[in-house]
């Protein structure tokens, strides 16, 4: 995306999504293509929510959101950078759009970073979790990776 768009991105990670990145060998590649880069470290550390409440962004982006980060937010837990930013910023008008993992009851097929298949089972709590989710004010659910170049325009 960031190589079809002049639109500035900022990329805020929580301490979980490091350790993801790291495990899928892709976190040099993230540091390297988003130089507006930081990482969490506190509920409210980096400060975002303030600037996305009043629209000095354009949008927040969660994707993708972990079954956790979307139980937190359907029930109003506030604990960590994402869940607190998707809190604070729901009270404003800036636009949210989350890409939930678990949208889908079924099984999911995907690959481990050292290259073994695995299938791993949708529990129904999160599937309800996530359409609990698409109800919320101010929050748009994004089916598919592929509706992010929609919401930015290419």
């Amino acid at each position: 995306i960031k190589k079809k768009t002049d639109l500035e991105f900022m990329v805020f990670l929580s301490k979980e999504g490091e350790t993801v990145l790291k495990w899928y060998r892709i976190w040099n590649e993230i540091q390297r293509d988003f130089n507006n880069f930081k990482t969490d470290a506190g509920p409210n550390s980096p400060f975002i929510a303030g600037p996305l409440q009043v629209g000095y962004y354009d949008l927040l982006l969660i994707a993708p959101a972990t079954a956790n980060t979307v139980a937190k937010i359907v029930n109003g837990i506030a604990d960590s950078l994402v869940t607190n930013t998707v809190s604070q910023t729901a009270k404003g008008d800036t636009p949210i759009y989350i890409l939930p993992v678990d949208q889908v009851k079924g099984t999911v097929k995907t690959t481990t970073p050292t290259g073994r298949k695995l299938e791993l089972k949708m529990r129904n709590v999160d599937v309800s979790n996530s359409e609990i989710l698409a109800q919320m004010e101010n929050i748009t659910v994004l089916k598919s990776p592929e509706d992010i170049y929609d919401i930015i325009g290419i």
